[in-house]
């Protein structure tokens, strides 16, 4: 089941990627895949060994990897399609700035359903995702600078 909906997720993105024409196909998916691999040992780091304790339940890996396909390949969209975006540092700045935003947004929405008041672990999970998507924009940035090259 979890090989069937992967390869169903990869021939989505591959085929709309080849029907709309809108960049490199292998400069996409290459980042993509490289970018999902680094953010989801990333929150394998933060998450699961250093802080471990901020999401102490258990967590479906499935739908942790599939959060991290999107996200990733939403990044590689970004960066291939509109902003041209091939290089460490720009890719770590530009990811910042949208894993922050992002983090800030969704935790938001956590908070407006959670039934406790605002804690002090609130800022944490926004630093960490930030620093990921930073992590992770760098290494898409690079990937896609080395295949278009």
């Amino acid at each position: 089941m979890l090989k069937n909906l992967v390869n169903s997720c990869f021939l989505l993105i591959l085929n709309l990627t080849q029907i709309y024409n809108i960049m490199n196909t292998k400069s996409f998916l290459a980042s993509g895949i490289a970018g999902t691999i680094v953010y989801f040992l990333l929150g394998w780091l933060f998450y699961g060994i250093l802080f471990f304790d901020i999401y102490p339940q258990e967590q479906s890996m499935l739908f942790i990897l599939l959060g991290c396909v999107f996200y990733a390949f939403t990044f590689a969209l970004i960066f291939n399609r509109w902003a041209q975006i091939s290089t460490f540092s720009t890719g770590l700045k530009a990811g910042f700035l949208i894993g922050l935003l992002w983090a800030l947004s969704m935790n938001f929405f956590i908070q407006a359903s959670a039934t406790v008041t605002l804690n002090s672990n609130f800022a944490i999970p926004i630093a960490l995702d930030a620093v990921s998507a930073a992590i992770m924009g760098g290494v898409i940035a690079v990937v896609i600078g080395k295949t278009n090259a």
